[in-house]
């Protein structure tokens, strides 16, 4: 299959912003001893990013979204590539703290123009594949580039880290400038304009989708290496082929994930999708113990991680269609919510003393409300796209006549 050069730009970005948001995961000993802090207080870089994508995206888009597609996406390209750069020679953690907010500004902000922009290019019928092809580039760098660069922060030193992130903005600045067409803005539009798919009951039950039935998956990968390590038996020092599985889950999940929300439309894949993600928790939370079984759903559950991502994307742009790339934008702050909330309520059976098998079966109440949320978005508003084809097709039959 021939693929358009035009979502690689695209591509090369998410590859950049995948291999700077889950690289320093596994570099946060190495961080923390050259800044003489804890590494809890490293972990806090974490949380900084997270919380400039939260409030970058809204802003950035905000008092964008009049300039064409092509260049606010090279200008956010352009501060994530400057930010990334400081990181790497920022000198102590106070600096390190404002410079990994400053970084994750243009995150959401890029992937909501990014999702948009995808979108238009695609042929009909072709909108969701176009977006995975976009989130391929992220799930590349979940199974290539972020074992890669952490070999190499370990090896070498840390910093070497930012630095190859900001060498591959450089690259997707360059291709964007290269290969993605000018496409026109939307001059009748405002800050406060945008804002106005947040009164719309819809957009409000894909957030609820997003952060509540995908933060169940969340629970998972948090704890992924003790239960892999403690509840599998699996060694500590094969902890990276298991992360490359999942990244290889990630790549093809996302992908199919696309071909089949084209196919089946976003509002049936979605709610599929998030049954299995309840069903796999649930073989997690059973069979964790059984190292080739617990292999098997490692690899299961990372393409369940990002097949929902372009389904639950399509749903969110016809849900505010007058306000796409802001709509795009908080789903990027929803899938960190759904992070955080993965994160923290995961982690309560294990401080009551349970194993770690048992964030996963949090993971499954979290992934059945999220099922129960999107049935009922389904009920709502499921047919309403069938509805306008129809509408579509019998305009044209008349048209004919």
């Amino acid at each position: 299959m021939k693929i358009d050069k035009r979502i690689i730009p695209l591509a090369i970005g998410g590859l950049g912003i995948g291999t700077t948001e889950f690289t320093v995961m596994g570099l946060l000993p190495d961080i923390a001893k050259t800044l003489q802090i804890t590494i809890p207080q490293a972990g806090h870089l974490i949380s900084a990013y997270a919380m400039g994508v939260v409030i970058g995206a809204p802003i950035l888009i905000g008092y964008s979204v009049k300039f064409p597609p092509k260049k606010v996406l090279m200008a956010f390209m352009i501060l994530f590539t400057l930010f990334n750069a400081l990181s790497a020679i920022a000198p102590g953690y106070n600096s390190m703290l404002v410079i990994r907010f400053l970084s994750g500004l243009p995150h959401g902000a890029f992937f909501g123009v990014g999702t948009v922009v995808a979108s238009r290019m695609a042929g009909k019928g072709k909108e969701a594949f176009y977006i995975s092809m976009m989130f391929t580039g992220l799930t590349v760098a979940n199974l290539a580039m972020v074992p890669l660069v952490t070999y190499i922060g370990h090896t070498f030193h840390w910093r070497l880290y930012f630095a190859i992130v900001a060498v591959i903005g450089l690259f997707a600045i360059f291709f964007l400038k290269l290969w993605l067409p000018n496409l026109e803005s939307n001059q009748n539009t405002h800050f406060m304009e945008e804002l106005k798919f947040l009164k719309n009951k819809q957009s409000w039950l894909v957030l609820a989708i997003t952060a509540i039935g995908f933060g169940g998956l969340f629970t998972w990968l948090s704890y992924i290496t003790p239960l892999m390590t403690v509840v599998a038996g699996i060694k500590s020092s094969q902890m990276a082929y298991v992360m490359v599985l999942a990244g290889a889950g990630m790549v093809v999940g996302n992908l199919v994930g696309g071909v089949v929300s084209d196919r089946l439309g976003p509002e049936k894949t979605c709610a599929l999708l998030i049954f299995l993600m309840m069903i796999s928790l649930g073989g997690v939370f059973f069979l964790a113990e059984y190292k080739n079984i617990a292999l098997v759903l490692t690899f299961m559950c990372g393409a369940l991680s990002m097949s929902i991502a372009p389904p639950i994307n399509i749903m969110m742009m016809k849900a505010a269609p007058k306000s796409e790339m802001m709509a795009a934008a908080f789903m990027q702050a929803g899938f960190n919510i759904a992070n955080a909330m993965g994160a923290f309520f995961g982690g309560i059976p294990l401080e009551y003393g349970y194993s770690f098998n048992y964030p996963s079966l949090v993971g499954v109440g979290m992934t059945f409300i999220g099922l129960a949320i999107s049935v009922r978005y389904m009920y709502l508003y499921g047919s309403q796209t069938q509805n306008e084809e129809e509408e579509v097709v019998a305009d044209c039959v008349t048209c004919d006549k």
